[in-house]
C-alpha cells in the first residue's frame, strides 16, 4: 500500500538540538494562565469540570465549619494556573504533543482568593520507541507554584510525548484492535451499572479518617468516570482553560505568532491542534482512535479518588500519574485503589496508596499513586 503524503512536520535532529539548549533555562515567555487567582467561582468550575462536588471546594458555608475555616481548591486545581504543567510545550513546531503524566508534591493548600505564580523550566528530553508512533520524545518540564506571600505551595514535573502524526496514523499499531471494533453502544442495563457507582460515591467530608484505623491492603471504593462524551471533555476545558482554545482576533494572534498551531480544518481555516478532544476526524488523523479526554483531566480524576477517601482532615501530599492509553468518547473508567503502606515521616502520619483505572474492556488506562497525611487519634 503506497504511503500517504506527509501532512505534518516531523521530529528533526536540528529541532531536538534547539530544544536541548533550553534544558534548565527558566521560561519567561509563555501563555497567560487560565487562573491567576483561586476565586470561589474558578475553584468550583474546576471541581465541577472533573465531576467533583465536594462541599469543601464548592460550598463556602460548609467549608467555614471545617478546620480550614473556608473554601479550599482541589489539589489538581493548580493545572489551571500553569499552561506549562498542563502540556504547553516549546520547540518542534507542528509536531504533536500528548500529555502523559505528572509527579506532584504539595506543601500547602490553595485557599480561596490565593494568587498563584509559577517558575518553570524544561527538565529533560528522553527518546522512546513506541507502538503508537515509533520514535517519540518525552519532554519533561518542572514547575514550582507560589502563593501571594511567596510560599512554595507545590512542585511538579509533567511530561508530554512528541509524536510523528503521519507515522502514528499510517503505521502505529497500538490501537489496531480498537479501530476495528464497532462503535460502542450502551444498553440501559450497562448504564444502570455505572450510575450505581455514581449514586454510591462517598465523599468522606467531616467524618475524620484516622491513620490509626487504616490497614495495609485496605481497598478504596471504586470510582466511575464516564461514559465519556465530548460534552464532558468540554466541561473540563471550561474549568481548566485548555491550552490553545481562542476565538476570533485572539485565535488569529495565536496562529500568527505560532504558525505550527494553525492546522486547517475542513473549511480551510487554521485551527488549534487541541481539537483532537472534540473532533473525531482530526483525532484519527494524528493516530488516536477518536476524540479523547485530556491528560490533566485524568490525573485530576485520580486525585479526586484520593480526596474523596481522605476527608476534610486529610491532606494530599504527593501524587504520581502515568497515562497508558487514550480514552476516546464512549469509554468508561473504573478507578480502584489499595493502601500499600503506613508510615511516619517527619512527624507526619502518612498512607501510601496505589491505584489504577481500566476501561470497560479491561484495558489499562492510567496508573497512579498517592501519599495522604491523616490525623492520628489523641
Amino acid at each position: 500500500m503506497p504511503r500517504e503524503r506527509s501532512l505534518f512536520p516531523k521530529i528533526t535532529e536540528q529541532g531536538l538540538d534547539d530544544l536541548r539548549r533550553r534544558i534548565g533555562v527558566k521560561i519567561t515567555d509563555t501563555l497567560e494562565p487560565w487562573c491567576h487567582e483561586a476565586t470561589r467561582d474558578s475553584i468550583r468550575h474546576y471541581a465541577h469540570g472533573i465531576g467533583d462536588d465536594n462541599p469543601l471546594w464548592c460550598d463556602p458555608d460548609y467549608a467555614a465549619g471545617t478546620r480550614w475555616g473556608g473554601v479550599l481548591a482541589p489539589p489538581s486545581f493548580l493545572f489551571a494556573t500553569s499552561r506549562i504543567i498542563s502540556g504547553y510545550v516549546g520547540g518542534l513546531p507542528g509536531v504533536h504533543a500528548m500529555w502523559a503524566g505528572a509527579e506532584w508534591t504539595w506543601h500547602l493548600p490553595v485557599r480561596r482568593n490565593d494568587t498563584i505564580s509559577t517558575e518553570a523550566w524544561l527538565k529533560d528530553l528522553i527518546e522512546h520507541q513506541t507502538t503508537f508512533a515509533g520514535r517519540s520524545i518525552q519532554q519533561v518540564y518542572h514547575v514550582d507554584f507560589y502563593n501571594q506571600r511567596g510560599d512554595l505551595v507545590a512542585a511538579a514535573d509533567s511530561w508530554c510525548f512528541r509524536t510523528d502524526r503521519d507515522l502514528a496514523r499510517e503505521a502505529g499499531t497500538k490501537y489496531t484492535a480498537v479501530k476495528a471494533r464497532p462503535p460502542k453502544r450502551y444498553t440501559d442495563e450497562q448504564l444502570a451499572d455505572i450510575y450505581r457507582l455514581y449514586a454510591s460515591e462517598q465523599i468522606r467530608g467531616s467524618a475524620a479518617r484516622y491513620w490509626d484505623d487504616v490497614r495495609e491492603g485496605e481497598r478504596l471504593p471504586t470510582m466511575a468516570k464516564g461514559p465519556m462524551t465530548v460534552t464532558g471533555f468540554i466541561a473540563y476545558a471550561q474549568g481548566w482553560g485548555g491550552l490553545y482554545i481562542r476565538a476570533n482576533k485572539l485565535a488569529w494572534k495565536q496562529v500568527h505568532r505560532h504558525s505550527g498551531l494553525g492546522i486547517k480544518n475542513r473549511f480551510g481555516i487554521p485551527d488549534c491542534p487541541e481539537r483532537v478532544h472534540w473532533e473525531p476526524e482530526f483525532a484519527t488523523l494524528v493516530g488516536a482512535p477518536g476524540a479523547y479526554d485530556y491528560g490533566p483531566e485524568r490525573c485530576s480524576w485520580l486525585t479526586h479518588h484520593l480526596t474523596n477517601w481522605m476527608g476534610d482532615d486529610g491532606t494530599l501530599r504527593r501524587a504520581h500519574c502515568k497515562i497508558r492509553r487514550h480514552n476516546p468518547e464512549g469509554d468508561t473508567l473504573r478507578i480502584d485503589g489499595t493502601v500499600t503502606k503506613k508510615l511516619v515521616e517527619n512527624g507526619r502520619h502518612l498512607v501510601e496508596i496505589e491505584h489504577e483505572a481500566r476501561n470497560q474492556d479491561g484495558e489499562l488506562s492510567v496508573l497512579g499513586s498517592g501519599v495522604v497525611e491523616l490525623p492520628k487519634r489523641g
